[in-house]
């Protein structure tokens, strides 16, 4: 595998490790929805893993990521459609789909 697409491969996982920090371990959507600073940084952490994942897309599409399609229309949508962020939504991704794509990554990395 390209030691730039392992980059790619990082970054995402890296940003995942962050927002499960920024949650913490007793994950409330209520936390959530009262912390805006919590929201945003957690929106900046999906733009990364859009991004990073837009980039490993360009350079190799035949890679195999589940969701890879909706994870770079998500990082559009949190970048150009800031104002229509639907939280519930946000939260789902994170409870849903966030741990099947951390260990979709961690083998990729291995």
């Amino acid at each position: 595998m390209d030691i730039e697409i392992k980059k790619y491969l990082f970054d995402i996982q890296e940003s995942i490790d962050s927002i499960e920090n920024y949650l913490g371990k007793k994950r409330d959507f209520n936390v959530y929805m009262a912390d805006k600073m919590l929201r945003r940084a957690i929106e900046r952490e999906f733009e990364i893993i859009g991004e990073a994942m837009n980039h490993i897309e360009k350079l190799d599409s035949t890679i195999n990521i589940s969701s890879k399609r909706q994870i770079i229309n998500m990082r559009n949508r949190v970048i150009h459609g800031y104002d229509k962020i639907d939280n519930e939504i946000i939260w789902g991704i994170i409870v849903r789909h966030l741990p099947a794509l951390k260990i979709e990554i961690s083998k990729l990395l291995k």
